[in-house]
């Protein structure tokens, strides 16, 4: 997961991080959603052995709300599970 320079983030799925952060950072794609928000950060990463399980995670990531990735990055997990859906607002 990237933290674009507008406070929002990227989740993508690779299997080599240093190369794909490297190709976002230098803006290999113009048409790439991180391309006009650069500088980007690395915030978070998974290994998966199976491509599947990595496919899986991207897509939860990316149903997730901004604060709850947020608090996710920052490994404040009961937030995240307070930010979950059906739970979010509740104390």
């Amino acid at each position: 997961m990237l933290r674009c320079f507008d406070g929002t983030f990227y989740v993508g799925v690779t299997n080599n991080v240093e190369r794909r952060l490297g190709e976002h950072q230098y803006g290999i794609d113009p048409k790439a959603y991180t391309f006009k928000r650069r500088p980007l950060e690395l915030v978070a990463v998974s290994e998966f052995k199976e491509v599947e399980q990595a496919i899986r995670w991207e897509k939860q990531l990316k149903g997730w709300t901004h604060r709850k990735k947020l608090a996710y990055c920052r490994g404040r997990w009961d937030e995240v599970k307070r930010f979950s859906i059906g739970t979010e607002g509740r104390r």
